[in-house]
C-alpha cells in the first residue's frame, strides 16, 4: 500500500464521513466550527475512521449535514454537540441517532 494512504490511515479506517459545512445549508461560521470540532474529536477519541469536508452534498438545508459511509446514514443539524452524540454511539458504540437521521442508504 502506497505510504500516502497509509498515512491517513486508510488500513484501519471503518468509516468515512463526509461532512458538509455550507454555506447553502448552514451559515459559514457553523460549518467551520462543525468541521473543526469533528476533525479534533475524531484524533481524540482514536476513532479509526476518515473525513472529508465536502463541497456540497446537494441537501441544501438543515446543515451541516454529515454523511457516514459504509452504513449510509445521513444526518442532519451537525453541531458539535450532536456531533460528539453521533461519534460515541454511532461510531463508538454502533448504534446510529435515530432522531437526527435524514436518510439510510448503505453501500453493499
Amino acid at each position: 500500500m502506497d505510504a500516502s494512504l497509509r498515512s491517513i490511515g486508510l488500513p484501519l479506517a471503518r468509516h468515512h464521513l463526509f461532512l458538509c459545512p455550507g454555506p447553502e445549508c448552514c451559515s459559514s461560521p457553523e460549518g467551520s466550527s462543525s468541521w473543526l470540532h469533528l476533525k479534533l474529536r475524531l484524533k481524540e477519541l482514536g476513532i479509526p475512521a476518515l473525513r472529508t469536508k465536502a463541497a456540497c452534498l446537494r441537501v441544501c438545508g438543515n446543515g451541516p449535514i454529515l454523511l457516514i459511509y459504509p452504513d449510509g446514514i445521513w444526518y442532519e443539524r451537525m453541531t458539535p454537540e450532536r456531533i460528539d452524540r453521533v461519534l460515541q454511539e454511532h461510531l463508538i458504540q454502533g448504534h446510529p441517532v435515530a432522531e437526527w437521521i435524514i436518510a439510510r442508504h448503505p453501500l453493499s
